[in-house]
């Protein structure tokens, strides 16, 4: 008999089974409400989200060339940005409103409350020791909302990059 991962998932929450959140954390991990819940948690992109899509697409209009997605290394921190100006040191993050706490838009889920606040707290947490460990390696880091316009973000971005491109002798 094959079993779906929600089962999988919810026999091993049942078992006591935790995930780790990071900084020795560890809650129980939640037993997923149906498959539909489940099919929306997989559906989730780390990289080449819409967001992210239409800013890259909107920079390299503007005739930027930039890598996506590389891994970046400061001091013993290793994060991916999503957008990474090697040449200027600019590394920029398109964060989710849900994942990465926008105090404007994000909203707990009031299921799994144990599981969540946790959770989307590190999130939080990360981000803002990456920025730190960048920041101290020489990096400018910039942070793009989902929500925010692209245009002005495009502008912004491209003003950084240009500004801290080195000159040529």
């Amino acid at each position: 008999m094959t079993r779906t991962r929600a089962e999988r998932a919810a026999e091993s929450a049942s078992k006591g089974r935790t995930v780790a959140l990071g900084a020795g954390l560890r809650v129980p991990y939640p037993v997923p409400r149906d498959v539909a819940a489940t099919s929306v948690g997989k559906g989730n992109r780390r990289a080449d989200t819409k967001p992210e899509v239409r800013l890259r697409s909107r920079l390299h209009r503007r005739g930027l060339r930039f890598r996506k997605d590389l891994l970046v290394r400061a001091g013993e921190v290793k994060v991916h940005p999503d957008i990474v100006f090697t040449k200027a040191r600019v590394a920029v993050f398109v964060d989710g409103c849900f994942w990465h706490g926008c105090p404007e838009h994000q909203v707990v889920p009031k299921s799994n409350r144990d599981y969540w606040v946790p959770k989307l707290r590190r999130n939080v947490e990360r981000d803002r020791a990456a920025d730190d460990a960048l920041g101290a390696d020489g990096w400018t880091v910039l942070r793009v909302w989902e929500h925010e316009d692209v245009n002005s973000a495009g502008r912004l971005i491209a003003q950084v990059v240009r500004s801290r491109r080195p000159t040529r002798p």
